[in-house]
């Protein structure tokens, strides 16, 4: 557990609770990957779901929560509903989940914030690819695969 990323982590959540950074978010990663809007049947609710688990799954990790890992590996396996999504499209994801948490919160947003945030989004994005390789080894041969 970062004890010390729980507390700046935390401080910079209660900063930006009044702002709703998930259109903006949605919108940067449509402007980025703009064939992925197709696949949202409803942003409103898709982007509530997803900014939320994003930040908790974060959040989680800083803390040591052991519920992340399961998490994240379910959240890959579903994703393979919507088709293969290049890892680049997650690592953006989880950049731009942080670049507007860091707007919404402002002047609190500090480098400690900052560092913290990006600690945790790597941490993230580093099982994410645990997640694709353990699902990969799992498949039978011939099942659709990943993108990489």
């Amino acid at each position: 557990m970062a004890r010390n990323d729980v507390a700046v982590m935390e401080a910079s959540l209660i900063a930006a609770a009044d702002a709703d950074i998930r259109l903006p978010l949605f919108e940067r990663f449509f402007d980025a990957f703009p064939a992925r809007r197709a696949d949202f049947i409803s942003v409103d609710a898709a982007s509530r779901r997803m900014t939320d688990e994003t930040l908790q799954m974060m959040f989680g990790l800083a803390k040591g929560e052991g519920w992340v890992w399961p998490l994240v590996a379910e959240l890959v396996f579903t994703h393979r509903s919507y088709g293969a999504f290049p890892i680049a499209e997650y690592d953006a994801f989880l950049d731009l989940t942080v670049e507007e948490l860091a707007s919404a919160a402002g002047s609190a947003w500090t480098g400690d914030a900052a560092a913290a945030w990006q600690r945790q989004a790597d941490a993230l994005k580093v099982m994410i690819r645990k997640a694709r390789a353990e699902w990969k080894s799992a498949m039978p041969a011939g099942a659709p695969q990943l993108a990489e």
